[in-house]
């Protein structure tokens, strides 16, 4: 059965500058163009792949970011036990409508209207990624010649979720293939690439929380 949806981009939130981005340059990964986020508060260093965007996330301006409307971002900043991570889905075919988990609309200033962010209802559970849809979202088509043949994202895992994940979890699982969501002691982020058929793995910490398999 074809899912509705699938991943469009994740991000980790990092330090100012996202400074940890050097070692993914190390690795052999190409970094594409950086972003701010006007009337947000966030910027950030990001990383192409043909069909996901791989985005290391950061407060530029603090008073910005609490004043917003998306300033869950800026509380889960300040909260060690917080999940750092995001992960943005989009609609596989033409879009229903229908976002694929409960949640509200966030109409960001940097957005033209009348496009808007869909904001997961578990935002504020802090154990869990922030989660986000994009009807508009489109697969990125292409990539640059990443290290070591990086291309294609098959597979998502986000280690250090509740035990007992809330309804947007559940509903994402069961609409996107590739995702899945496990307890753990200590978060991190796996992306599995190309169907993992060469049993390779980059672990990026402890300066990032994210292991690359392929």
């Amino acid at each position: 059965m074809n899912k509705q949806f699938e991943l469009d981009h994740v991000f980790i939130l990092t330090q100012v500058g996202a400074p940890e981005a050097n070692k993914l340059v190390e690795f052999g990964l190409v970094e594409g163009t950086p972003n701010t986020h006007p009337g947000q508060g966030t910027a950030n260093r990001r990383f192409f792949f043909q069909n996901v965007m791989l985005e290391l996330l950061w407060v530029a301006d603090a008073k910005e970011s609490q004043t917003s409307d998306l300033s869950v971002l800026w509380h889960r900043s300040q909260q060690p036990e917080a999940s750092p991570f995001g992960v943005c889905l989009r609609p596989t075919t033409t879009p229903s409508g229908q976002p694929p988990f409960p949640g509200w609309r966030y109409s960001p200033s940097y957005l033209p209207k009348p496009l808007c962010v869909w904001v997961g209802q578990n935002s504020d559970v802090l154990a869990e990624p922030f989660m986000f849809y994009l009807e508009f979202g489109k697969p990125k088509g292409s990539a640059p010649n990443h290290g070591h043949g990086l291309q294609m994202v098959t597979r998502l895992s986000v280690i250090g979720c509740n035990a007992a994940p809330s309804d947007v979890l559940v509903k994402t699982v069961e609409q996107t293939d590739g995702i899945e969501f496990l307890p753990g002691d200590k978060p991190l982020m796996e992306l599995g690439f190309d169907g993992e058929i060469q049993g390779q793995t980059m672990d990026f910490r402890p300066h990032l929380p994210l292991r690359l398999c392929w």
